[in-house]
């Protein structure tokens, strides 16, 4: 029951905290590039119900994955509008992994104040679950929004690599293809690959983090 409460909670985090940082982080980069269409809209704040999509939030309750309302950019006020876009999709899954990375540090330290505290061990195991799936859903999201096709960021940095022509005539089935990842998610045909990556993703990220307190012989 604790672990299942935690689990709620550590959603809910994730839906009042971390899906409006994911969309902060898309509206500021694209105001730095110059364009002022995430401040006209009410975007570039922390504020989660500025961001707040109810139908994605109950996805990440239930699911663990779901989306929040996406920032809307113009490229046209990018010098290069193309680079601009990419960097701008990349600023979202950037602010998942960096989420995640301080979620694990911050366990680091808390185990390594509990071998100074005395306190139960189940405070340290709900503290430890608490925090290790706050990272694991936002390395989950961040890999999830990299997929390489529309909408999703990683379509926005593809967009790079191919030649426009090819690139909008993709967009142009957009809906569609949502669709179709949302039927392989439900089948659980994508669980694998996403899982795979994620877990890769979650290693390096928990390597790093620990490295600082392996350095100085306090955790092993």
């Amino acid at each position: 029951m604790l672990e299942c409460l935690i689990s709620i909670i550590s959603a809910l985090v994730v839906i009042f905290l971390t899906l409006p940082i994911h969309e902060f982080a898309h509206g500021f980069i694209s105001t730095k590039l110059g364009d002022p269409t995430p401040r006209w809209q009410g975007r570039l704040t922390l504020n989660p119900m500025a961001h707040i999509d109810w139908l994605g939030a109950l996805g990440i309750l239930l699911f663990g994955i779901g989306w929040a309302k996406p920032v809307q950019v113009n490229a046209r006020y990018y010098k290069n509008p193309k680079w601009g876009m990419a960097i701008v999709a990349l600023a979202g899954p950037l602010s998942n992994i960096i989420v995640a990375f301080v979620s694990i540090f911050i366990l680091n330290l808390v185990t390594l104040l509990f071998g100074f505290i005395n306190l139960p061990m189940i405070v340290y195991d709900l503290v430890d679950l608490f925090l290790w799936t706050i990272a694991q859903i936002n390395v989950y999201l961040a890999v999830f929004n990299l997929i390489p096709i529309p909408p999703f960021d990683g379509s926005r940095i593809l967009f790079v690599f191919l030649p426009q022509k090819y690139y909008f005539k993709i967009m142009q089935y957009e809906r569609f293809i949502f669709l179709g990842v949302l039927v392989l998610l439900y089948t659980g045909i994508l669980d694998a690959p996403l899982r795979l990556i994620s877990n890769f993703v979650m290693y390096v990220l928990a390597t790093v983090a620990s490295l600082p307190f392996s350095l100085l012989g306090v955790l092993m």
